[in-house]
């Protein structure tokens, strides 16, 4: 059996002193998490930077009960010790996580059947930048909006993390991605992606590309987190037995006199997720679908994240800035330690 490696008395992580924007964010020193039996140790060594994140920030996404108040829910590193009931990992392996939390500090723990081992060839950098993204876009995407080879999807949001990962993962399995995004540099990276058309939305109307695209059709899926802004143009985009899959609220959750006829005249699905609530079993079972179909196509270089800035962890308040400002294309990462 592997000795646990030594642990230091303290660590460095980022708190938020209040709800606010990103000049609450700063350094403090505290004492490392200690895993629960089904949970591992990790020293980390990257960690991403999501939009959940900034919602945490701003107080409008607390925590689940029993998680961990620091902010931050992808991380890869070293274990460097396990709860009881662990047997898959040991100190010394390198992992990737989707957290519940606790992912700008140089130590988190996270549940061992969230963990997967960095795809060959990764460094800590680029195996951060997959667990929230990969995760998420494998949930609601392909296990929620049922894309299938052969299908179109549009997906909104084309040159964010969530998009970068949802245009290659559907081009990968033999679907269309057309995708929105707002300008023509980010537009132009979502095809090199393998996007098979890009939408400005600042210069276009996103249903009426995806008609003269899909010669009136619609498409089979889309993929959305604008919210209520987008609702009654995305049902119009879609095709028979179309599947809107919401994964968040940029522009609100509300909508007044929305028409429910299509839904039913078309047999249209209109579903979403959050995946922080999930249990673990079902984070599981997300992460072995990864295993299984996605990690391979990793580790054979095909497909990967796209990392557009990374700031040491410190500077998570400027890494929060970038994000707000929607200048990025891809993933925002910070780097915590060698």
């Amino acid at each position: 059996m592997p000795r646990p490696l030594p642990l230091p008395s303290a660590m460095t992580y980022i708190a938020a002193a209040a709800a606010g924007g990103p000049e609450v964010l700063h350094p403090a020193t505290g004492p490392l998490p200690v895993p629960a039996p089904d949970e591992v140790l990790i020293r980390v060594q990257a960690a991403g930077v999501n939009r959940p994140d900034v919602q945490q920030r701003m107080g409008a996404y607390p925590p689940p009960p029993g998680a961990s108040k620091i902010i931050g829910l992808e991380v890869a590193g070293e274990v460097v010790a396990t709860g009881a009931e662990v047997a898959a990992y040991r100190p010394g392996d390198k992992v990737c996580a989707l957290t519940n939390g606790g992912g700008y500090a140089e130590y988190c723990t996270a549940p061992a059947p969230q963990c997967l081992p960095w795809p060959a060839g990764y460094d800590a950098l680029r195996a951060a930048a997959l667990p929230e993204t990969y995760f998420t876009v494998w949930a609601n995407l392909f296990d929620r909006g049922r894309l299938a080879p052969g299908e179109t999807a549009l997906i909104h949001g084309g040159s964010s993390g969530i998009g970068v990962t949802a245009i290659q993962l559907a081009a990968e399995f033999g679907a269309t991605a057309y995708v929105t995004a707002g300008s023509e540099e980010k537009c132009a990276a979502c095809l090199r992606l393998g996007a098979t058309a890009a939408i400005n939305y600042r210069t276009h109307d996103f249903v009426e590309e995806v008609k003269r695209l899909t010669g009136g059709r619609g498409v089979d899926a889309i993929l959305d987190m604008v919210g209520a802004a987008y609702l009654t143009r995305n049902i119009r985009s879609l095709a028979l037995d179309g599947r809107l899959v919401l994964i968040a609220f940029l522009e609100g959750s509300r909508v007044e006199n929305f028409d429910l006829v299509p839904v039913m005249t078309r047999r249209l699905t209109v579903t979403g997720s959050t995946m922080r609530p999930r249990t673990t079993a079902q984070k599981a079972a997300i992460a072995a679908a990864l295993r299984e179909r996605v990690w391979p196509v990793l580790a054979a270089g095909r497909r990967g994240p796209v990392i557009h800035a990374t700031f040491p962890l410190a500077q998570a308040a400027e890494a929060h800035r970038l994000m707000e400002s929607s200048a990025h294309i891809g993933k925002i990462m910070l780097s915590v330690a060698t």
